[in-house]
């Protein structure tokens, strides 16, 4: 199966990436890739911090950035910071200026309140009309209920994501097969839209996605369901979602 798009990748900006954004943008060209998202991390908020994330400002400067770079169409965007209570790190103003949006739970942001309140906040993230993607939700450090979720996803036309980086580091996410598996299921029950990212942080991951094509495959998972097989499919899924929220 061809990838036409990577929905997930860092740069220099990110405060523990590598590269430019000229050099993923390269490295995306090269690899045939005819679409690529940067999603650079936020900041957080005192005490749960994302050491390194640039301000708000970084992510409401982005009018001077083409969106066509050596033919590939770029998305600029943010990995915003799921935030205990179901908030998120980036400003509203900002939210709405950005061409694709991950909310995402990380460790030294967001502190694990068990399966109940981690649920809620989950839902009020997906009920966020700003937040395109649920980046990685398939660690069991941070335990949800899927159903609940992807339930709400279903209402609220928010993807999914299968993240490379779950399988890079076998210590960072907890059961996130099984827990990709789970939620491949549902979103297959509910028609919920999943889509595949790297995760880069460095240009040589750009694209990356063998682990997660062989759990599609495993799940037996519909692939008119998977944004990133086609730039154009992706591209006008979220051009559709964010009309559909302004007009709401």
């Amino acid at each position: 199966m061809q990838y036409e798009a990577d929905t997930h990748t860092h740069t220099l900006a990110s405060g523990h990436a590598y590269n430019t954004i000229m050099e993923m943008v390269h490295a995306a060209a090269v690899k045939g890739l005819k679409a690529l998202a940067i999603t650079d991390h936020t900041k957080g908020v005192p005490g749960h911090e994302m050491n390194g994330a640039p301000e708000d400002i970084y992510f409401r400067n982005f009018v001077v950035i083409p969106r066509i770079i050596e033919g590939v169409h770029l998305l600029m965007g943010a990995e915003v910071n799921i935030l205990n209570g179901g908030t998120v790190d980036l400003s509203e103003r900002a939210l709405r200026q950005q061409d694709i949006v991950i909310a995402s739970i990380h460790r030294q942001c967001y502190d694990n309140e068990g399966l109940e309140e981690n649920t809620r906040a989950m839902l009020k993230i997906v009920e966020n009309p700003y937040v395109d993607i649920l980046g990685h939700p398939d660690d069991s450090n941070t335990p949800m209920d899927y159903e609940q979720i992807v339930a709400k996803a279903a209402e609220t036309g928010t993807i999914l994501e299968l993240n490379e980086n779950s399988y890079r580091d076998p210590g960072l996410r907890k059961n996130c097969k099984e827990n990709q598996m789970t939620y491949l299921a549902l979103c297959k029950k509910w028609g919920v839209p999943v889509t595949i990212g790297s995760d880069a942080h460095f240009v040589d991951v750009v694209g990356q996605h063998e682990h997660n094509e062989a759990i599609l495959k495993e799940a037996d998972f519909p692939m008119e369901l998977v944004m990133n097989t086609s730039a154009e499919k992706l591209i006008n899924y979220l051009k559709a979602r964010k009309a559909r929220f302004q007009q709401s």
